[in-house]
């Protein structure tokens, strides 16, 4: 099977060696999505405004990719202090309301730019 690169203005650029997302077969990977916005580079200070543009830098990926958050099949939330989990859970969970996905959470020591959380995603297409 031949590896499709993602890549789109509407989520941040890769600040590493990596891909914004990878198509193969009929899946598309993201590379885990910190909270950056994509125009001006800024991060939001809460956790709820965090859960929302990462997921939204997710979904910017998928979109490309041909896919979409309804078939998303698999996340993995990283994030700095699990206290935060009820807070980004309340904000997660708007955007998979029916029929969510399969994830895990678990708490990191840091993340890229001090951020507060990663989200990474698999979806069909």
């Amino acid at each position: 099977m031949k590896k499709e690169i993602i890549s789109t203005s509407k989520a941040p650029g890769a600040i590493g060696p990596y891909s914004q997302g990878v198509k193969i077969g009929n899946l598309v990977y993201t590379s885990g999505q910190i909270p950056l916005n994509p125009i001006d580079g800024s991060m939001p200070s809460s956790i709820e405004d965090q859960t929302k543009q990462s997921l939204e830098n997710c979904k910017a990926i998928l979109e490309e990719a041909g896919t979409s958050l309804d078939n998303v099949i698999k996340t993995t939330v990283f994030l700095a202090d699990m206290n935060d989990f009820v807070k980004m859970n309340e904000v997660y969970s708007t955007y998979f309301s029916a029929n969510p996905p399969a994830r895990s959470a678990v708490q990191v020591a840091k993340l890229p730019k001090d951020a507060q959380i990663e989200i990474e995603m698999i979806a069909t297409i």
